[in-house]
């Protein structure tokens, strides 16, 4: 068979970084003579299709037991992917939505009422030839910045020289504020009338919950590799013919000591398959699998931070399989920075000229899925289902599938992945809110808010766990899947506009300035909340979360002190280990294979279990009863 792309990236604590590649011995086998055979402890199971043939092929792969400690990654290794040359990608590193020269697509912003907080007055500005400098401006870009002194902003231009000195940098800085303005919904001026009404409610201990009572919203619960979830994964590969999917990957690798993007990191060892690699075989083998007349559509949202090297990484791999135009890039743009309860938008410590800004958060993807003319595009195409899907989890696919087939069953609109969570855990809830006034939703709330909720509603004893162990409202994990129609029709009437929060650090208990710069922000599990009442709005549930849920986010140190504390470490170790669990227990479970038992070991400071280093690929396994059919 010809090798997939291996990724070269290696992150510490994977288990990646503790392999000697030189004590390895590759001998082949047949797949569909040897897989109930198998069973030696310390070897890799690698199963695909031929790149060339089509046929099913296996490769057993004999691996030596890794060190104890991991080695430290060559320091290139640490390195970001090269940015592309250029600013626009070429046609074969995907699509980009925003043609050069075109307005940035709109971020998300809050859908208000109008406003009535009153502008704070403006004092005049320091500099004695104001008028000198707006000289220096367009017309539109003078109305703009008499717009903001109004506002109340003139501090923003309170440090500009005399005409004639640092012309280049006011202008600058002017073309930074049209931006800000041009991709927000209302510009600017809505940006600070939010802020402030948000900053005053958060100020004031404003409950966003009065009113409400919570109680355990519709959904289904199922048991990893059962008949039902069999039957479900069936029922959405036929539905995924007719789906569209969209990746939220704005963010880099920082928190786990990595500089570059997080969908380059390798899945696991075995293969160095990196995650936007793996995102695109699962995408490819359900367009073979479901008969799709098209190309499956795949949007990526990215951000400054990541899109040219989406991009390059694109570019270099040829978009791994996928066709020409089947991959969008949406790039999400920032908002102003702010440094007090007036909504005062703050400049760089070190640089006047420049303001702070900071990711409004992935809300912003349904804007841009709007502003872009794309989820009306997949409408016009056919497409009947959105699935979301967060950068590092490479479990997802083991249960988006069930849960796009339990969206068609119940008729959703929109249906949330979930997992099972313990009472308090730090994790958001699922629950269904009832209010005084008759009026209901099915939303996330924040694990912190709901149980004071509980507690002063309808259970004394707050959240608690019930006899299964753990609570009766489900965890958020991010994971979407939404009905187009109604999709497309919410977005004509909000422009994808999301309710925003701001969760500012006070200085002290006067609550009027911040330790540091805060801003608006927005989440894309909140779309609910401006759906019509009546929406059908529910989750899907596998109670086996190492099955489907297993996320890159945290480096070693943060994953050390998460196990010291009880909770999951969600780290690169048990992401990658919980892949070779996952496949391990498919092949003995449902293929009767006989598998060693895990391992006792210890990775990074953490207790885990070592399986054996099973990858089954999507082409070979893309659905359960795939790996069943072997037994």
């Amino acid at each position: 068979t010809t090798p997939a792309p291996r990724s070269t990236h290696r992150l510490p604590g994977s288990v990646a970084a503790m392999r000697d590649p030189t004590k390895s011995l590759l001998l082949g086998v047949g797949a569909a003579a040897g897989v109930a055979a198998l069973g030696v402890a310390g070897y890799v199971y690698l199963f695909g299709s031929s790149t060339t043939t089509g046929a099913d092929a296996g490769v057993l792969q004999m691996q030596a037991p890794p060190a104890e400690e991991r080695r430290a990654p060559p320091a290139a290794d640490k390195q970001a992917r090269p940015a592309a040359a250029g600013k626009a990608a070429s046609p074969a590193a995907g699509e980009t939505a925003r043609p050069a020269g075109e307005k940035a697509a709109p971020a998300a912003a809050s859908k208000a009422a109008p406003m009535t907080t009153a502008a704070k007055p403006a004092p005049p500005p320091a500099c004695s030839d104001m008028d000198a400098n707006l000289a220096l401006l367009s017309g539109a870009e003078r109305k703009l910045v008499q717009g903001l002194i109004h506002a109340g902003q003139s501090q923003l231009f309170d440090s500009w020289p005399p005409a004639g000195e640092a012309d280049d940098r006011k202008r600058q800085m002017v073309a930074q504020l049209a931006q800000l303005d041009g991709s927000y919904p209302g510009g600017l001026r809505s940006y600070i009338d939010n802020a402030r009404r948000l900053l005053k409610e958060s100020k004031e201990g404003v409950n966003p919950f009065d009113g409400y009572t919570p109680h355990v919203p519709p959904g289904v619960t199922l048991d990893f590799g059962s008949d039902e979830h069999m039957e479900l994964e069936q029922q959405g590969v036929s539905e995924a013919a007719h789906a569209a999917f969209v990746l939220v990957a704005g963010g880099l690798g920082e928190r786990l000591g990595y500089s570059g993007i997080k969908v380059a990191l390798p899945v696991e060892c075995a293969t160095d398959t990196c995650f936007l690699q793996l995102y695109c075989q699962f995408i490819l083998a359900l367009q073979a699998r479901s008969g799709a007349k098209r190309p499956l559509p795949f949007a990526i949202m990215t951000s400054d931070d990541t899109h040219a090297r989406t991009e390059a990484l694109l570019k270099q791999h040829a978009n791994f399989g996928m066709a020409d135009g089947q991959v969008t890039l949406l790039k999400q743009e920032k908002v102003a920075c702010l440094i007090d309860n007036d909504a005062t938008l703050a400049v760089e410590e070190d640089d006047p000229f420049k303001l702070q800004t900071k990711p409004h958060g992935h809300g912003d993807v349904h804007a841009l899925l709007h502003s872009s003319g794309l989820a009306k595009k997949w409408k016009s195409a056919g497409c009947k289902w959105v699935c979301f899907f967060q950068d590092t989890n490479a479990l997802v696919f083991r249960a988006l599938i069930a849960t796009l087939g339990v969206s068609a069953a119940r008729g959703f609109d929109m249906n949330s992945l979930a997992v099972p969570r313990k009472a308090k855990e730090a994790i958001g809830a699922i629950s269904l809110l009832k209010h005084t006034d008759g009026s209901s939703m099915v939303i996330n709330v924040e694990y912190n808010q709901l149980d004071p909720l509980l507690r002063a509603t309808i259970d004394k004893n707050g959240d608690v766990n019930d006899e299964t162990g753990f609570s009766a409202f489900p965890g958020n994990i991010n994971q979407l899947v939404l009905k187009l129609d109604s999709y497309v029709d919410q977005l004509e009437r909000t422009g994808g506009v999301i309710s925003e929060f701001v969760n500012p650090k006070y200085k002290d208990a006067s609550k009027t300035t911040f330790k540091k710069a805060t801003r608006l922000e927005c989440m894309m599990q909140d779309y609910p909340k401006a759906l019509p009442q009546g929406s059908a709005v529910g989750y899907t549930t596998v109670k086996q979360v190492w099955a489907t849920y297993s996320p890159v986010k945290n480096s070693p140190a943060d994953a050390r002190a998460k196990a010291a504390d009880g909770n999951p470490t969600h780290s690169a170790t048990t992401g990658e280990l919980d892949v070779y669990k996952c496949n391990s227990l498919m092949l003995q479970d449902l293929a009767g294979a006989r598998v060693p038992p895990p391992l006792p070991a210890e990775y990074n400071g953490l207790s885990v279990e070592r399986y054996p280093a099973v990858v089954l690929s999507p082409s070979f396994a893309t659905v359960l009863a795939d790996v069943k059919v072997w037994g």
